[in-house]
């Protein structure tokens, strides 16, 4: 083994420690955004059984009925992860992701130095192939793709992509018996994006093979040429167009399309040129933007981006005239055509910084060679002064540092739904979702007053949305405003009649309240709408019970039991529809038996829900003759005594919950409310 090829490794192996350092802090980030209906809600995904159904029912890619589609690689990728982790442990939802990005890295390397010999013959050439294929791997960029788990959908079609377009570069045989195709098949049942792929190989077949320029294309005597590469490429385009159609004929429709197609593609030229900034200076990256179309074509925006474009294909036009600056040519086409898809498409998001992921491939490569081949000019200085070349070396490292610590500080951003949520406040403060998102992360906390804050903030901005007014009715629900909660629930509805989560969630508060016969009409109507709403598949199994309404009660839980096999609350109610026994007397049946602090708890909250609030009080008592130290416990003497109005004692026993445990939410809630409650009552 020459010097050369032990350099090359040592410095692979190098970068690869780099990458792995760098993504070290990802692996236990949480699920956020459209991961909650296309994994966490998504109960199909829990079974292996259902993979071939993924490929023909549209319904089973999403909880959400707005998400119906058909990419059944990523949905069955995301079984396999579950089967994996034995449930929802991102863990191995990430590492699967990071495993197939790795293989991407490997394989753009060895296609950066093929289309790099075309133009230069110099031992640095695989050292800028090496370097290009580093940058991109711990480009902070790439954080928004590599953390946000459904955006796989990214890593996969590209690395489908870079499969076939390996394949048809270094195998010939692949060629002959079209085994190129293959990976662009499965690909399309990724992401729509591989189309792209057809594209991108007829550049570099014109370039590269035939030694031909972009404004060769447009030369009548380059039509033969030009005909003969599409020929050669017609299995390829065909079989993408054929399953792209199959996908469509499935779904239906195009999920996403809400723009003006005018307004939004007159905006994209702009995004492009913000695409292109954020490659040197990614430090405005935002989980979800707050963009929106320019009307205006005089808008000082929308010109600054036709410049850019300009710019860009004024670029690539001279830098393929000449056959060593050609790959710079061909980068900037792959960051270009890359970007096609997400901008003729007029997408109800103007842009997202995800969406970079596949286009910076192109980007990368075309910088990185440029910058190489305005370092090989001073090779004479770097050989005849060594410290030059350590400068140069260190220079080196200090940009790859710089992106590689972006990408690490980034990944901290996705840990969980507040940090992530509180970055899209900051970065796009007038995104009314992520407003709304933060303050669902406050809600969750049992910050009401400052998820009142944010929901209020976001209904200045998005007033007919109708997940918003949703958490605002569960949000004043959970304040005792029954009235303003009923407002906004009956809002969202009629928003969204078509939907199903407004009448669950409605349904979900009704049954709180013990308004059963209001909550089943409204549980009912939701699963008519989506019947794999597993969620409320259980919250009608409760309803049913509570009515006693025993054969509604078995078809659900059958229905259940079909959806999730193993779903513990459908398993136990299947018992006692059978016996059609109350659960109150099964529960003391099993507390006589085996009486414990825990089982007296549980009981406790059965007469809580039924409006038995002095036996709930008992029930908490003899709990905690079994553990003078359960907090619950007294939580729930709480509960019991502001149920009855008699506020003074509620407050006395959640401050005896929170001596107990400081931090304990729902207490402190508890006593918030007791003491508002108490003051009311005594300034009347």
């Amino acid at each position: 083994m020459n010097e050369n090829k032990r350099n090359i490794l040592l410095l692979a192996f190098l970068l690869f420690i780099g990458l792995l350092l760098t993504y070290s802090n990802h692996f236990k980030n949480g699920f956020h955004f459209d991961d909650s209906h296309a994994i966490v809600n998504n109960v199909n995904i829990r079974s292996l059984k259902n993979i071939p159904k993924f490929f023909v029912d549209k319904k089973l890619v999403s909880a959400s009925k707005d998400h119906w589609g058909l990419r059944p690689v990523v949905t069955t990728t995301l079984a396999i992860d579950y089967w994996l982790g034995g449930g929802l442990n991102p863990f191995y939802f990430h590492l699967s992701t990071f495993l197939v990005f790795i293989s991407l890295l490997i394989l753009l390397y060895f296609i950066f130095q093929k289309i790099l010999s075309f133009s230069i013959d110099h031992p640095w050439r695989n050292y800028i192939a090496l370097l290009a294929v580093g940058w991109y791997g711990i480009h902070t960029v790439n954080a928004e793709t590599i953390n946000y788990i459904i955006s796989r959908s990214d890593v996969l079609s590209t690395f489908f992509i870079v499969v076939s377009f390996s394949l048809y570069v270094f195998v010939p045989k692949a060629r002959k018996t079209y085994l190129y195709v293959l990976p662009a098949a499965i690909g399309v049942l990724a992401k729509e994006t591989i189309i792209v792929l057809p594209m991108v190989l007829f550049v570099y077949i014109f370039f590269f093979e035939k030694d031909k320029t972009v404004l060769d294309f447009f030369k009548i005597k380059n039509t033969k040429t030009s005909l003969n590469i599409i020929l050669k490429l017609l299995p390829l385009i065909i079989a993408i167009v054929l399953v792209q159609s199959y996908t469509l004929l499935k779904t239906g429709s195009i999920a996403g399309l809400s723009n003006n197609p005018i307004h939004y593609i007159q905006t994209q030229p702009f995004v492009w040129f913000h695409y292109f900034v954020s490659f040197f200076l990614p430090f405005s990256l935002s989980g979800d933007t707050d963009w929106t179309i320019i009307t205006n074509i005089f808008d000082d925006r929308i010109i600054a981006g036709f410049l850019f474009l300009a710019a860009l294909i004024y670029i690539t036009i001279k830098t393929s005239i000449n056959k060593k600056t050609r790959p710079i040519a061909f980068g900037l086409i792959w960051f270009m055509f890359a970007l096609l898809p997400t901008s003729l498409a007029p997408l109800s998001e103007v842009m997202n910084d995800h969406r970079m992921f596949f286009p910076f491939i192109g980007l990368t490569f075309s910088i990185t060679y440029a910058l190489g081949l305005y370092l090989l000019k001073f090779e004479g200085v770097f050989k005849e002064k060594k410290w030059s070349l350590n400068v140069l070396r260190f220079g080196i490292f200090l940009i790859l540092f710089a992106y590689a610590f972006g990408t690490f500080q980034r990944n901290k951003v996705w840990l969980n739904d507040e940090t992530f949520w509180l970055d899209v406040t900051e970065k796009s403060p007038k995104n009314g979702r992520g407003l709304m998102n933060y303050g669902l992360s406050q809600m969750r906390k049992g910050n009401y007053p400052v998820a009142l804050d944010y929901f209020t903030r976001a209904l200045q901005i998005k007033p007919n949305y109708y997940i918003l007014h949703i958490n605002l009715g569960i949000l004043n629900a959970s304040m005792n405003k029954k009235k303003e909660a009923e407002e906004y629930f009956n809002t969202a509805i009629a928003l969204r009649p078509d939907d199903d989560k407004p009448y669950y969630y409605y349904a979900r508060n009704l049954n709180s309240e013990g308004s059963f016969d209001k909550a089943k009409v409204n549980s009912e109507k939701a699963l008519s709408i989506n019947p794999y709403n597993l969620s409320n598949l259980e919250l009608l199994i409760q309803i049913y019970y509570n009515l006693k309404d025993w054969e509604n009660l078995k078809n659900v839980v059958y229905k259940t039991l079909q959806v999730d096999s193993n779903n513990q609350l459908a398993l136990k109610y299947n018992d006692l529809a059978k016996v059609k026994k109350d659960i109150l007397v099964v529960k003391k049946e099993e507390i006589e038996s085996n009486p414990s602090a825990e089982g007296f708890l549980g009981l406790s909250l059965l007469y809580y829900k039924r409006g038995m609030f002095s036996e709930c009080i008992k029930a908490c008592e003899k709990a905690l003759a079994i553990k003078p130290d359960y907090a619950e416990a007294y939580n729930n003497i709480c509960s019991a005594y502001s149920s009855m109005k008699q506020y003074s004692e509620a407050m006395k026993a959640c401050e005896k919950a929170l001596a107990l445990k400081p931090n304990f939410v729902r207490a402190k809630n508890n006593l918030n409310y007791a003491k508002n409650q108490f003051n009311s009552k005594t300034n009347e």
